[in-house]
């Protein structure tokens, strides 16, 4: 056995919800220069964002990744990273926490298995509910990881309690609730995308007697869920942020924001940033479903 054992009685929606925004933090630690790179590419040849006589272009991931520690030191790597922890405590723990026990509330009684239906309708529900109560942690994160757009010198913000301040006072509390349609199904497809494939990827595993409830079995299931979530969330994504980062005025809404970027890079603008993407909630996910699974078993333990 790899890692610890399933525990014999089923961990509580509580210890589901601490350890979701925990495994989250953990996995956001480990990813988030790929994160932020993601970002930059997203945004790279937008219309109106400000630009200098030496404006830097990024090419490719790690290329990004280098331009960034070379014109902007190694900490711009993780910058807003305050801003997606928080947002991960707060994000993850509602959709990820949650998802076993809204799923269950949409099985049929006396049902002996959970379809695909109810799992769908369990990862959209709580995807949409996250978004509502994280997303001003959201906007920030995306603001500071695309403050190396900005001319040279200028910062948008000193800090994270500024950055809150500064969107509320200059563009409203509506604001901090920018981009939060595109955002809602954003992490709706993505929240099927993860939880249902993973859900459904471990099942057939464990039914199918490939591989036990182990670290193996959640990294191939957690794996299959990044690629899936990448592919189908990926257009959402790049909308979601460029009109999060946008000023106010710059778009009038998110279709208009959509149809600047056809316009502007045809259909494959919607997949900007892609491997990046994929890097990025490939390993996030690999990370944050083995420590969920683990932190779950290692209250189990404790509390024996």
């Amino acid at each position: 056995m790899v890692g610890l054992k399933p525990p014999e009685v089923p961990p509580t929606a509580a210890v589901k919800f601490v350890s979701a925004g925990t495994a989250a933090c953990i996995a956001d630690l480990c990813t988030f220069p790929l994160d932020t790179a993601k970002v930059r590419l997203q945004i790279q040849g937008e219309a109106q964002v400000p630009r200098s006589i030496g404006t830097v272009e990024y090419r490719g991931v790690l290329g990004t990744l280098s331009t960034m520690v070379r014109t902007e030191g190694p900490r711009s790597l993780y910058r807003g990273l305050v801003a997606g922890l928080q947002r991960q405590m707060s994000f993850a723990s509602i959709r990820i926490g949650l998802y076993d026990s809204v799923k269950q509330l949409y099985t049929p009684k006396g049902a002996e298995s959970t379809g695909l239906a109810p799992r769908v309708l369990a990862g959209c529900t709580t995807g949409a509910v996250a978004v509502t109560c994280a997303q001003p942690t959201d906007v920030v994160k995306v603001r500071f990881q695309a403050n190396g757009t900005l001319p040279d010198g200028v910062q948008r913000y000193s800090g994270t309690v500024d950055a809150y301040r500064t969107i509320a006072r200059e563009e409203g509390v509506r604001g901090l609730w920018r981009g939060t349609l595109p955002n809602i199904a954003r992490n709706a497809i993505i929240n099927c995308g993860e939880l249902v494939t993973y859900d459904l990827i471990k099942d057939a595993l464990l039914r199918a007697q490939l591989m036990t409830d182990n670290v193996p079995c959640h990294f191939v299931a957690a794996f299959g869920a990044g690629f899936c979530a990448t592919v189908v969330a990926s257009p959402v994504d790049v909308v979601k942020t460029r009109y999060m980062n946008s000023s106010p005025g710059q778009y009038r809404n998110v279709l208009s924001c959509l149809l600047a970027l056809l316009m502007q890079d045809g259909l494959t603008g919607l997949y900007k940033g892609f491997v990046p993407s994929f890097l990025r909630l490939g390993s996030w996910n690999v990370v944050m479903f083995i420590s969920y699974e683990q932190l779950q078993r290692a209250v189990a333990l404790a509390r024996s």
